[in-house]
């Protein structure tokens, strides 16, 4: 799955285990302007360093997994759990660069020769 948003926080890696390390990155999705929605995304293990060079305000499209888990407690009751695995991360535009693309410069074509053998 895939996402795009704004990136609002990114946290400091974890470590959860001595065998287990995870990030979290936190980013604001505005499918409803009136209304804007924090998604939070986790990376584990190596994927961590995949949020090294992203930073708050960057426009982002994120590639996640949605992972479910069931849990029991000590009393026997059922709780599930949702998370949002992120395997891959684009920054699409810097905080406060502009949104235009940037493109290659146009070539000089009239320098080109005229012995063109093209049939058209």
């Amino acid at each position: 799955m895939e996402i795009k948003g704004k990136v609002y926080e990114v946290s400091a890696t974890q470590q959860v285990t001595e065998s287990l390390k995870k990030r979290e990155l936190i980013i604001e999705y505005i499918e409803n302007p009136q209304y804007p929605e924090y998604l939070k995304f986790e990376a584990i293990q190596d994927r961590t360093n995949l949020m090294d060079n992203v930073k708050v305000g960057d426009d982002v499209e994120v590639f996640f997994n949605l992972k479910g888990r069931k849990w029991t407690d000590k009393m026997g009751k059922v709780v599930y759990f949702n998370t949002l695995q992120l395997w891959k991360i684009n920054v699409l535009g810097g905080a406060g660069s502009s949104a235009a693309p940037e493109y290659a410069a146009p070539a000089d074509i009239s320098s080109a020769p005229d012995d063109d053998d093209l049939p058209f």
